[in-house]
């Protein structure tokens, strides 16, 4: 699980992803491997267009029956949508032109820690898109719950993994302890 503190319980798009894709499709993971290399922008643009003259630039109509670009397109929906990428819009296009520069990989596009309502909008958004790209409804309910259930687990997670880095330590040996001596 890869939570990220610094989110505020977030995970990122490509984390939920591969989580998604291994647990309802793992046959698609090597297309996840091939994707590697590439930012979450490139990744959503090349799964959304119809460039057939690049690798993996194809839209959704070859795509149709396939859960990564389905699960890829709407947690990427969701991250932009509740996430602090609208916030970080004004600042933008600064920092494109900082990576640009400076040649810095983008950061990877993150999910927050979501309500259940807006859990709720994500599940019906990944339905529909999966029914709508031609996945029969059972299919389509099993992903969407998938993606549901990664989220949520993200949101669950992050508590925990902050309460095992805390300062309190129980380590004798260790300077802040209250019983450790003290130097002479």
């Amino acid at each position: 699980m890869e939570a990220n503190a610094a989110t505020g319980g977030g995970v990122e798009v490509r984390t939920v992803v591969r989580d998604v894709v291994a647990e309802v499709a793992p046959e698609e993971l090597p297309i996840l491997a091939g994707l590697a290399g590439f930012d979450d922008d490139t990744v959503v643009a090349r799964f959304g267009r119809r460039a057939r003259d690049e690798p993996l630039g194809f839209g959704l109509d070859e795509l149709a029956v396939l859960v990564t670009p389905t699960v890829w397109l709407a947690v990427d929906q969701a991250a932009r949508r509740f996430g602090t990428a609208a916030a970080d819009g004004a600042a933008g296009g600064l920092k494109a032109a900082v990576r640009r520069i400076a040649r810095r990989k983008k950061a990877p596009v993150v999910v927050p820690a979501l309500t259940p309502e807006q859990l709720a909008e994500v599940r019906r958004q990944v339905l529909e898109s999966a029914v709508r790209l031609g996945f029969k409804e059972q299919r389509a309910m099993v992903i969407a719950d998938s993606v549901v259930a990664r989220l949520a687990l993200a949101a669950t997670s992050e508590p925990d993994r902050e309460s095992a880095h805390d300062d309190d330590s129980d380590d004798p040996g260790d300077p802040d302890h209250g019983d450790a001596p003290s130097p002479a």
